[in-house]
């Protein structure tokens, strides 16, 4: 995924009211950006940090930049996580994601379970369809490992007892972590934000539901997933 137009940079004063960065770019200029991300953002939106951001002239927008990047003290970080399924249908379709590979047909939001919409199901004739939900990750631990999720989600369990479902019903289902950053070792649950999402996610492991982590090479002109990275049960 190549940023165009580039990202321009600035500094975070502030993020309020979970949608709002206030920032000042490199001429001294204060405004305020769209922040995509509902979570806790931990560790990527100190006051201080730089960030950068994508810019768009749409007339509806409201906002016209929104936050795209943050350096951190150990890397840069995809802070957008609308971005996270086109970049693994992008890994998917370059072959980088093997797990995935050999699929004919790729349709997003997709309805599936009770209220759900799976981000991608993938078709090939002679094969079961496979159910893929897509999770955004950003936050990282003092020992290098990636976790998820950094709020409590009660979505995102809901998620893991359909994907169960789907595998019952005789279709292929798998929860692919896009884990935003270059410098994670492994994946784990974060059992101590959310310990009920931890259960939904090893009890779905053991009815059947595939897990995958893959991590990305993140630099101001774009991101891509390139190392499939262990999930620890």
């Amino acid at each position: 995924m190549i940023f165009a137009p580039p990202l321009s940079a600035a500094v975070l004063l502030r993020r309020r009211q979970r949608f709002f960065a206030d920032v000042r770019d490199a001429s001294g200029r204060e405004f305020t950006a769209l922040c995509p991300n509902t979570g806790r953002m931990l560790g990527c939106a100190a006051p201080g940090t730089t960030v950068w951001l994508s810019r768009s002239d749409a007339a509806q927008r409201k906002l016209a930049h929104t936050w795209e990047l943050s350096a951190t003290a150990q890397a840069l970080v995809g802070v957008h996580p609308g971005r996270a399924n086109a970049l693994v249908a992008e890994a998917i379709d370059a072959g980088v994601i093997g797990e995935l590979a050999g699929y004919a047909l790729r349709r997003g939001e997709v309805r599936y379970g009770e209220r759900s919409r799976i981000d991608w199901l993938l078709q090939q004739p002679q094969r079961a369809d496979c159910y893929v939900e897509v999770k955004s990750v950003t936050a990282l631990d003092e020992h290098g490992l990636a976790f998820f999720p950094d709020a409590v989600s009660a979505r995102g369990a809901r998620h893991m007892h359909e994907l169960a479902a789907m595998v019952a019903q005789g279709a292929r289902a798998v929860v692919l972590f896009c884990v935003q950053r270059g410098d994670a070792l492994a994946l784990r649950a974060a059992d101590e934000i959310d310990p009920a999402y931890g259960r939904a996610l090893r009890a779905a492991l053991h009815r059947g539901v595939e897990a995958y982590a893959y991590r990305a090479a993140v630099d101001t002109r774009g991101i891509a997933l390139v190392r499939r990275i262990p999930v620890l049960p």
